[in-house]
């Protein structure tokens, strides 16, 4: 599958290329059923016709069928039917999907194609689904604090014998510096298209081309070598102060410090356990910082690992899940990128011209405020599906509903990742040309985020009211006078209303 383009793979390791045939495809169904960023489908497709191409210069018998081909049924279910008809295997082995509805399909396969189906673990994940299931059973909360520990000691992973390196196991705290215009920022390693590439970008201007976001320019890296590259480049340029500045954003600074390497290790062009030892490797030589090599091995053996524990735990009723019964539609500007919200509009606007954003923009901008404005968080799952070259629902999904949207009322995390104009206006500068006033609390002028932050914590106070760490929120808002909470809500009432 797109997302498995690595040669490892379980299902590619136990084949024999004198006996075995390979099977890829590229599915309209894969790239519709929610409508894909222009950008990612290209992404995707230019990246497994790079890694068909290899496995025939290595010997492999390989059925690839493109998308334009007349006979492509675009399913994945059917292409195998075909390829079935076409070679009368004695049976199929392929490597678990990512994605629940995808491992439904296969467990089908069987009885109704009427051969064994051998549906391999997915061993490029450290953690198993059942193992993920065996650490949580019996916990009265998962935290991923806890999980990331096991994980630590599993790798070996900046470990000083049986302790973390450092005395500590997490330096998040020394990641949160705001960082500054004048500061030299790094670009992340971009690619030409090649021949190949050129054609899947021709191909998916015309067969998608009502689709969000802009095809042009494209320079993911498209092949593994492109991708070792990438993380070359990244290691040398950005990494040394990425811990600092990861929660940092400017408006004229997309990338600041990030690796932009989530969207190759998600498809498979880069293995992630070997990121990270080349991640520590940097570290012990003494070219990084500790903040710097524990924050980014955290992302991937921590958190990366931890949501897809969660996915799998949890579906298929996680898609369903909406602590705050929010209804409201998502809001058209996360489509048009046009607000007078500054920080809005420059991630959304980066959003359709990039594919990408980084973490902060995506939980403390776009998704801060779609929680705040009670914005249907089904919705908001569906638009970070689509327009992000590295968003996989077994990735994507527990980030919105969980961390982003709170919609599991606390599974994920302790609490709502709820903020006011204040955090923006502290981590970024994109409030210094903002026509809102961030300092500015209520009324027509007021930056938006403060009086929705204090509307969303009231009108959801019988749901938030117990836990621990709103505990000092809440007695802030009974402290206030009753004409200022009354013009918060006003506020927040009229920025509502306007909402389409």
């Amino acid at each position: 599958m797109g997302d498995q383009l690595s040669p490892g793979l379980a299902s590619i390791v136990t084949a024999d290329p004198k006996r075995d045939r390979i099977l890829m495809a590229e599915i309209r169904e894969e790239a519709t059923y929610v409508k894909h960023h222009k950008k990612k489908i290209a992404f995707l497709f230019a990246a497994m016709r790079h890694f068909a191409g290899n496995l025939v210069e290595a010997g492999w018998q390989v059925d690839y069928v493109q998308l334009d081909e007349k006979e492509n049924t675009h399913s994945f279910s059917g292409e195998v039917e075909r390829a079935i008809r076409r070679h009368k295997p004695q049976g199929l082995v392929v490597t678990e999907p990512g994605e629940w509805r995808l491992r439904t399909a296969m467990e089908s396969w069987s009885k109704d194609l009427g051969l064994p189906v051998d549906i391999l673990d997915d061993d490029r994940f450290l953690c198993a689904r059942e193992a993920f299931a065996d650490w949580a059973e019996g916990r009265k909360q998962l935290r991923m604090e806890y999980f990331y520990r096991e994980m630590r000691r599993k790798t070996g992973l900046l470990m000083d014998g049986d302790a973390p390196e450092g005395g500590k196991w997490n330096f998040d705290a020394e990641n949160r510096k705001p960082a500054k215009a004048d500061l030299f920022m790094p670009r992340p390693a971009r690619f030409d298209p090649d021949d190949i590439t050129a054609e899947v970008l021709d191909l998916v201007g015309n067969h998608f081309a009502d689709h969000f976001g802009d095809l042009a320019p494209f320079w993911f890296a498209v092949t593994a070598e492109q991708a070792a590259a990438a993380l070359d480049h990244f290691v040398e340029k950005a990494l040394p102060f990425f811990g600092d500045y990861q929660d940092a954003m400017l408006k004229d600074e997309r990338f600041l410090y990030h690796s932009v390497l989530s969207i190759y290790i998600n498809a498979g062009l880069l293995d992630p356990l070997a990121v990270c030892r080349r991640i520590e490797t940097e570290y012990r030589k003494g070219r990084v910082p500790l903040n710097a090599a524990e924050g980014f091995i955290r992302q991937i053996i921590g958190w990366r690992e931890y949501v897809r524990g969660i996915y799998w735990l949890k579906m298929p009723d996680y898609v369903e899940a909406n602590f705050f019964d929010a209804q409201r539609p998502l809001p058209d500007f996360y489509w048009t990128a046009e607000t007078e919200m500054a920080c809005l509009k420059a991630a959304v606007t980066q959003t359709r011209e990039e594919a990408y954003a980084h973490h902060i923009q995506r939980l403390m901008v776009t998704g801060n405020f779609a929680m705040l404005a009670g914005v249907d968080p089904r919705q908001v799952h569906e638009w970070y599906l689509m327009v992000y070259a590295d968003a996989y629902e077994w990735v994507e999904l527990p980030n919105t509903l969980g961390m982003s949207q709170f919609a599991d009322g606390g599974l994920l995390g302790s609490k709502p990742y709820a903020a006011s104009g204040n955090y923006i206006n502290k981590m970024s500068d994109y409030c210094a040309d903002c026509r809102y006033d961030v300092k500015q609390k209520t009324g027509d002028d007021a930056c938006p985020f403060n009086p929705l932050y204090w509307d969303f914590l009231i009108r959801n106070e019988d749901r938030l009211r117990g836990n621990p760490r709103l505990a000092q929120v809440y007695r802030t808002w009974q402290r206030m006078s009753d004409d200022k909470k009354t013009d918060y809500l006003k506020s927040a009432e009229r920025i509502l209303s306007n909402l389409s």
